[in-house]
């Protein structure tokens, strides 16, 4: 069987089971953890004399037993949903501390190829540890500064004047998204808010190509936007209209890509990258559970199809 853990109605999802699908791939199942407690039954059997025995059973379907689970996706897990009539934040935070000790030593429990294990793609979503091991397989990355020390920050802006330095959240959370944007003086006069988070801070990056290199085992998909249609310059992610085509990585630049994952411990991951108007690629950052749809349908890459084949081998590639 092959797991997949994502919303119901995640297009990533129903792209990949599509292409299970295509391949004879009958086994299959899409999780959706925002069931449980209420919709979802967890059951974990131990004992000394029989095999251990873990089951998931949806309301009104047949159970899922996580030992025949020879692959699992970990694409988009959803937080677990208690009733509405549970108020008290007490109870609440017991209920969800319980659910997710019990589901995390269930996962850690199960023997099947997993893109991503969910400890290596946690710890890989952490943007320091990213840059560091970028550095160590010999990537180059943008000087960068993680601070919520407002005088480190204004030293930082100084030693890149003329607006040449931009800042990032650490992760993406619900209501309050913000996109990469410069330091502007506006920014500068509410520096004392540092203090509050720490706040990621880089030399701004000269671009003659934005790279998005999606990888999948040991495949790599490379695209390359068209820059010179992009209304944002700091952000891609906001240029929703810009098209993308195929391109080919220096081979040293994919060798190092492919010890970066190794060293991640990840089956998958999605890159982003510059190439400077001096011809060097510099490494930004790498999601681990990145959207790749709009890369495939703009330079008609087929991540789809490689994902639900690796997901069909079971066979892990990293060490």
């Amino acid at each position: 069987m092959i797991l997949i853990i994502s919303s119901l109605i995640d297009v990533h999802a129903q792209a990949v089971i599509k292409e299970l699908s295509e391949l004879g791939v009958k086994d299959k199942y899409l999780l959706d953890l925002s069931r449980f407690p209420m919709q979802l039954d967890l059951s974990i059997h131990l004992n000394n004399e029989d095999p251990c025995h873990f089951a998931l059973t949806p309301l009104y379907e047949a159970a899922c037993n996580v030992e025949d689970v020879a692959a699992v996706w970990w694409r988009r897990p959803q937080p677990f949903q208690l009733p509405l009539s549970m108020v008290d934040p007490i109870y609440c935070d017991f209920a969800f501390a319980e659910a997710n000790t019990a589901f995390q030593g269930m996962w850690q429990c199960s023997s099947a190829l997993w893109v991503n294990n969910i400890v290596r793609d946690a710890a890989a979503s952490h943007k320091p540890w990213q840059l560091v091991e970028a550095k160590k397989v010999g990537l180059s990355i943008p000087d960068t500064l993680m601070t919520n020390s407002p005088e480190e920050a204004r030293q930082f802006w100084e030693k890149y004047p003329d607006n040449t330095v931009i800042f990032k959240a650490f992760v993406a959370v619900d209501g309050i998204w913000r996109e990469t944007r410069r330091v502007r003086q506006e920014e500068k006069e509410f520096e004392k808010n540092i203090r509050f988070a720490p706040v990621i801070f880089q030399k701004y990056i000269e671009a003659v190509a934005d790279l998005r290199i999606t990888i999948v085992g040991t495949q790599i998909f490379a695209a390359e936007a068209d820059i010179k249609n992009r209304a944002y310059e700091e952000d891609v992610r906001l240029n929703s209209s810009i098209a993308y085509k195929s391109c080919t990585l220096p081979s040293d630049i994919e060798q190092k890509l492919l010890s970066l994952m190794n060293n991640l411990g990840l089956e998958y991951g999605a890159i982003d990258m510059r190439v400077t108007p001096e011809g060097e690629y510099v490494f930004l950052e790498i999601n681990p559970a990145g959207q790749f749809l709009y890369i495939e349908n703009s330079a008609g890459l087929p991540i789809s199809r490689a994902l639900a084949e690796h997901l069909a081998s079971g066979l892990v590639s990293r060490a």
